[in-house]
């Protein structure tokens, strides 16, 4: 599975996946907008926690802090890494949808969602493929068993999303105590049965989206317990729109739903 290091083209545009044959290779995504600061770190510590089993995307949307320079001077020296580049700034949902893709391509069986910020600990990705021998998405939960495992967070965001994890779960049904959570491992199943073209959602809305579709469809969703660190440099890409856009999405999704439409 991808033994040479590569800078890959966009695969936006592939819409079928045949009847690929999955080996047990686990394909990280990390999308990245101006993160010079962390990527190369993070990409290291990566690298030399999971040597063999485990290959890294980056989707960089054209940083104009050299966040994909930095990847590809470390393309030579990293095994499995794979860079993807994009003209403009598309959005969190457009870059994880384009991952999944080029995922489901080269027959990665486990392909997991991964914040550049260190927001996410790397350690928690052996958690991930443990946790799959019963489930097909696994969910990084900040909020299991009345627990609150977030650390630097201004009270205010933090209420923010409690509120949006209580809300989300009031009005969809779905069963999960941190729906926003941007930290998860699909199974290559899961993905392939989901139309990914009909997904458009961006920040917590794409979370949301993706779980609520893999719930719907009956696939096993289980939380396994982190703790979330807010970024020490580099600035938040979440936006009033995105909080918006959760607001109503868990509305259309649950309509959607009643009327077999999703």
């Amino acid at each position: 599975m991808l033994q040479q290091t590569q800078i890959i083209p966009e695969q936006s545009d592939v819409k079928s996946f045949g009847e690929q044959v999955f080996t047990d290779q686990t394909l990280v995504i990390i999308p990245t907008y101006n993160e010079a600061d962390n990527i190369g770190r993070l990409l290291g510590e990566l690298a030399t926690r999971y040597p063999s089993t485990v290959d890294l995307l980056v989707i960089d949307d054209n940083s104009p802090d050299g966040t994909a320079d930095i990847v590809r001077s470390m393309l030579g020296r990293t095994r499995g890494l794979q860079l993807m580049t994009r003209e403009r700034k598309l959005g969190l949902g457009t870059a994880y949808i384009a991952g999944f893709k080029y995922a489901l391509l080269k027959g990665y069986r486990y392909i997991v969602e991964m914040d550049a910020d260190y927001s996410h600990d790397p350690a928690v990705i052996q958690g991930f493929l443990d946790a799959q021998g019963d489930a097909h998405l696994v969910i990084g939960s900040r909020y299991m068993n009345n627990t609150v495992n977030v650390v630097n967070w201004p009270l205010g965001r933090l209420v923010l999303s409690k509120m949006a994890s209580v809300y989300t779960r009031m009005i969809t049904g779905m069963p999960v105590a941190d729906p926003t959570s941007g930290f998860k491992c699909f199974s290559a199943e899961v993905l392939r049965s989901l139309d990914l073209d009909r997904i458009n959602s961006q920040g917590y809305s794409f979370q949301i989206e993706m779980n609520f579709r893999v719930w719907k469809k009956g696939f096993a969703v289980r939380e396994i317990p982190i703790v979330f660190v807010d970024r020490s440099v580099g600035k938040s890409k979440m936006s009033k729109k995105n909080i918006r856009e959760a607001i109503w999405m868990v509305w259309w999704l649950k309509i959607k739903s009643l009327f077999g439409f999703l």
